[in-house]
C-alpha cells in the first residue's frame, strides 16, 4: 500500500473518529446535532494545533481559538469547560486512532518481518497525515498537565515496546539477526520522529520514498533484506 491508498482508506473513518469523541464526552458537549458537532470539533482541533505549534498550548487563549476556528467564545464552551478538557479530548481521540490504525495494519500481515514493515510504513503515513498533531505532542509533552504528560509518556512507550516486541520475536524465530532489540527499536523510533520533526531535511523526498528507505535500512541491518 502506498500513501495515497492509505489516505483514502483513513479518510473513510474521519466521521467515526469524531462520533467516538462525542460518545466519550456526551455529558460535557451541549450541542445536539451530530453533523454540527463533527464539523466544529474538527475546526476546533485543527485551530488548536495550528495556534499551539506557533506559540505554544499554554500561551493559547480561548479568544485566539475562537478567532482561528471561526466559532464564538460562547459556542466553544458548549463543547468543553476548560483548555484541559479540550486537550484531553484532542489527545484521547488521536492516540486511540493511531493505536487502532497501527494494530489493524499489522494484523493484516502473516509474518513478523512483514508486521515490522507495516508498523514502520503505517507510522510514517499517519505522521504525514497528522504532522501538526505529532509535532504538537512531541514538543508540548513537557508542558502538559501531569495527567496528560503521563498519558503521553505511556503512548510513547507503547510504540517503543511494539517495535521492540517485533524485533525480539523475529530474533527468536531466527528471522532477524541477533541484534540488540532495545537499541534497534530506539534507532527506528528516531528515524520515524525525524519525518515529522525535521521536515525541512526532506523537501525533495516523498513519504513513500522515506518509508522505503527506512524499511530497507532496517531490513539490511536485521538481515532480512534479501530473504523476505
Amino acid at each position: 500500500m502506498d500513501f495515497e491508498e492509505f489516505r483514502k482508506m483513513i479518510t473513510v473513518s474521519r466521521e467515526e473518529r469524531y462520533l467516538e469523541t462525542l460518545s466519550e464526552n456526551r455529558e460535557s458537549i451541549q450541542i445536539k446535532k451530530e453533523k454540527t458537532i463533527i464539523k466544529n470539533l474538527e475546526k476546533i482541533f485543527k485551530a488548536t494545533l495550528k495556534i499551539s505549534n506557533q506559540k505554544g498550548f499554554q500561551a493559547m487563549t480561548m479568544r485566539d481559538l475562537s478567532q482561528e476556528a471561526g466559532i464564538s467564545l460562547g459556542a466553544l464552551y458548549a463543547y468543553f469547560k476548560s483548555k484541559d478538557d479540550l486537550l484531553g479530548m484532542l489527545q484521547n481521540q488521536r492516540r486511540a486512532f493511531i493505536r487502532r490504525a497501527l494494530e489493524n495494519e499489522m494484523e493484516k500481515e502473516a509474518t513478523t518481518a512483514f508486521k515490522l514493515r507495516a508498523m514502520i510504513r503505517t507510522h510514517l503515513f499517519l505522521s504525514e497525515l497528522m504532522q501538526p498533531w505529532f509535532y504538537f505532542s512531541f514538543m508540548e509533552a513537557k508542558n502538559l498537565n501531569p495527567e496528560e504528560r503521563k498519558k503521553a509518556i505511556d503512548s510513547d512507550l507503547w510504540t517503543e515496546r511494539l517495535l521492540e516486541g517485533l524485533l525480539v520475536q523475529g530474533r527468536e524465530e531466527k528471522v532477524f539477526l541477533d541484534r540488540d532489540a532495545g537499541l534497534t527499536a530506539e534507532a527506528i523510533k528516531a528515524m520515524l520522529q525525524d519525518w515529522y520533526l525535521k521536515r525541512s531535511k526532506f523537501r525533495n523526498v516523498s513519504v513513500d520514498q522515506y518509508a522505503g528507505f527506512v524499511i530497507e535500512l532496517v531490513e539490511t541491518y536485521l538481515g532480512t533484506a534479501t530473504t523476505h
